[in-house]
């Protein structure tokens, strides 16, 4: 393992507090040092590569709560090679899978599989989420602490609802038992299932079918109800509407242990962005209206929302190139998560009143030490004595996003061929320079 020496750049750690121009010092794959050192630390620092960082952010590496990696089983929309390729592009060194592969996640030999082959690429660090019930069904709860001693730092049910509340009642009282935590995305098992569109004029306009906001309200009064039952920490995953947001506000003031995220997507386009049928725009859940996403942007800014995720699901061609209503949800998001994080920045935070903390620090924090918060790891920091995951970006490069520029096998995207500011320069994973541009 390299001594490494970064040298000139603006370091922001926002769990540190540390936003200025400084020196980083990394050996045997550990943070040694930030900022100003003495002169007996630098004569006994021997470097073995120095990288100039004038005129670059050097920041923690980022945390994402949500990225589908399609393996095992879909290797045909993507590969773990291509989708590791991706995040180190993006700057993203910690990786959150959910379970839905195929093989579900539902049993230890598949999981340490899983972080085998990932270990084996010497890239990000991938943590997996296991089953909360065998096969995401929702009967059967499955071993989860044989999972948890397997690799899995939480358990989720990923976009199956539970439609049997007694299930997911025991899910959560064995989680509590034990420290787990249940990650949910809120959605009702009847109302809105089959809807491809955020219910409203513009989804009847273009006759698509609708998935009403009380889909997911629904979802989260049971899910609260249950929290009080049981006492269980909840991870809410990727909320997409006003309405929501209220009634997690009203749920922390109340001392509920529950954290959200949402997806990068969702803090910039609306239900409008669906233009005429564009299948890049179909994610789960659903785009809803301007108010809803302002009310995101704002939760964002106001801590009720806790971190942002890139949501990146690769699909392939022959599942996104059909009509709207038949095209499978999802988009590449790992390349893009720098991006449209920067981008909620310089629109949004920079024009509220954020304190002490600088919009840009104030952003980085919600896919560095918030998100790595959520996720129960020691990530996101650059902490003397904190494993060496270290990005270095350039806030003012831009570039266009189109297939040729994604490393990605999912090259399908909403944001196609819109310019976006802030490019990955560099990503040091526990010390090694995994990617340079």
């Amino acid at each position: 393992m390299k001594n490494i020496h970064i040298k000139n750049g603006h370091v922001i750690d926002p769990a540190n507090g540390v936003d200025g121009i400084n020196d980083l010092y990394l050996a045997d794959g550990k943070v040694l040092a930030v900022g100003a050192v003495s002169a007996e630390f630098a004569a006994g620092f021997s470097a073995d590569q120095t990288i100039d960082a004038t005129g670059l952010i050097v920041s923690p590496g980022f945390v994402d709560l949500s990225a589908r990696l399609r393996e095992p089983g879909f290797e045909y929309k993507a590969t773990l090679e291509s989708e590791m390729q991706a995040a180190m592009q993006g700057g993203v060194t910690t990786l959150i899978c959910p379970p839905d592969t195929d093989p579900v996640l539902d049993e230890p030999g598949l999981v340490e599989m899983l972080k085998y082959r990932a270990q084996k690429l010497n890239q990000a660090h991938v943590h997996p989420l296991g089953a909360l019930t065998m096969g995401l069904k929702g009967e059967q709860l499955t071993e989860m602490s044989a999972l948890t001693e397997s690799g899995c730092i939480g358990f989720s049910h990923a976009e199956q609802p539970i439609e049997d509340t007694n299930v997911l009642l025991r899910a959560m009282q064995y989680a509590k038992t034990f420290g787990y935590t249940v990650w949910l995305r809120p959605q009702d098992a009847h109302i809105g299932i089959g809807g491809v569109a955020a219910s409203g004029p513009l989804a009847s306009r273009l006759g698509l079918s609708g998935v009403p906001v009380m889909s997911e309200t629904i979802a989260l009064h049971t899910i609260f109800e249950l929290m009080r039952a049981s006492g269980a920490r909840v991870h809410l995953c990727r909320i997409s509407a006003a309405a929501s947001l209220e009634l997690i506000r009203k749920a922390k003031a109340e001392g509920l242990p529950v954290t959200c995220d949402v997806g990068a997507h969702h803090i910039h386009m609306t239900d409008a962005d669906i233009g005429f049928f564009d299948s890049n725009a179909r994610m789960a859940p659903p785009f809803r209206s301007q108010r809803d996403r302002d009310a995101i942007r704002l939760g964002l800014l106001d801590g009720t929302i806790d971190a942002l995720c890139s949501d990146h699901t690769p699909v392939d061609d022959d599942e996104k190139l059909l009509p709207f209503g038949e095209a499978s949800p999802g988009a590449t998001g790992l390349e893009l998560l720098l991006s449209l994080t920067l981008k909620w920045a310089d629109d949004y935070a920079a024009t509220q009143d954020t304190g002490a903390q600088r919009p840009l620090s104030r952003a980085l924090a919600r896919i560095t030490s918030e998100a790595a918060r959520v996720a129960g790891l020691a990530a996101g920091t650059l902490s003397v004595g904190a494993v060496a995951d270290v990005v270095l970006f350039d806030a003012g490069a831009h570039w266009t996003v189109e297939a040729s520029a994604l490393a990605s096998q999912g090259k399908h995207t909403p944001f196609l061929g819109y310019n976006l500011a802030g490019q990955v320069q560099t990503t040091i994973v526990a010390g090694y320079v995994a990617y340079q541009r």
